[in-house]
């Protein structure tokens, strides 16, 4: 992708739309949003479960993901094998109905997680293909607005971020001498990384929900703490600056928003993830990262 395309992209969604912004109040959240409709106890806001003596605000819940990947590093010959994937979440997920329209519900998910990418789990590969075995555990958020269409039935588009760790498991060399050098920077080692994460969830009932989503998450082969912080907070503060114009047509017109929040927001996060793709931590001159693309469905269960 061209990158001057994606710097006058992230430019428009950072600097243009908040111009569009109406000055309007804020949102309460503590006024605007509806507590959860539950028989024994209305107030749902301070409701949820001891995890590990932690306090989860929400409702518990349990998600189980399949996917099936694709992993790239820049500058290397070889290719790697596809991986499939198997992922457990266990976190809190907060639905609530919005005063200011019949059908928009508020989402939100916060999580632990752990996963496994293998070749095992894929079953699709070359003779020459890089073959790899590694694990991921971590701890991330979603967020997003739905439409409740009634009889139990909702969907939810959402953007999530998350932050990763993970070992990556080298079980074949590759040809070229310095691209052992590139990959064993990552091989057996437990490496930092982020993902981010776009996908909609269908609630048939009210406590299931089917997950279909697009992944993107990418593993450093160094943590610059500094140069990290700079490139998130270049994203953090476009996303920022995205839900302050949400905010605004919540007040507006509030049936328009869980699609806007939803392309915006991941519009935002695959630009700055495919400038990331050369320089992890853009607009840092930093090596490229392992990258990791997957599309996951998934199935979750909420208590």
């Amino acid at each position: 992708m061209n990158k001057k395309l994606l710097l006058l992209f992230l430019l428009v969604i950072t600097l243009i739309i908040p111009a569009y912004s109406q000055d309007n109040d804020t949102l309460d959240t503590d006024t605007d949003w509806k507590n959860w409709d539950n028989p024994a106890d209305n107030n749902w806001e301070n409701a949820g479960a001891n995890f590990l003596d932690i306090k989860l605000k929400g409702a518990p819940a349990i998600e189980l993901n399949y996917g099936v990947s694709k992993m790239n590093l820049k500058n290397i010959n070889d290719k790697f094998a596809s991986p499939g994937m198997l992922e457990l979440k266990l976190g809190s997920i907060i639905d609530k109905s919005y005063n200011g329209s019949d059908i928009v519900t508020k989402y939100k998910f916060n999580f632990i997680h752990i996963g496994n990418f293998s070749t095992d789990l894929s079953g699709n590969q070359k003779s020459s293909d890089l073959i790899t075995n590694s694990w991921r555990f971590g701890i991330g958020w979603a967020s997003g607005f739905g439409y409740d269409l009634g009889n139990g039935f909702e969907i939810i588009p959402y953007h999530q971020n998350s932050l990763d760790w993970t070992i990556v498991n080298m079980q074949s060399t590759p040809s070229n001498p310095a691209d052992i050098i590139t990959t064993d920077l990552f091989n057996k080692t437990l490496r930092f990384g982020n993902s981010f994460q776009g996908g909609i969830q269908l609630k048939f009932i009210n406590n299931i929900g089917i997950d279909v989503a697009y992944e993107r998450s990418i593993i450093y082969s160094r943590h610059l703490v500094w140069k990290w912080g700079g490139s998130e907070l270049i994203e953090a503060t476009g996303q920022w600056l995205i839900d302050k114009f949400v905010e605004d047509i919540l007040d507006s017109t509030p049936n328009a928003v869980p699609i806007v929040n939803f392309l915006l927001k991941n519009a935002l996060s695959y630009g700055i993830y495919e400038l990331r793709q050369e320089k992890m931590n853009w607009p840092f001159e930093t090596a490229a990262p392992l990258v990791i693309n997957q599309f996951k469905l998934g199935i979750n269960f909420m208590f």
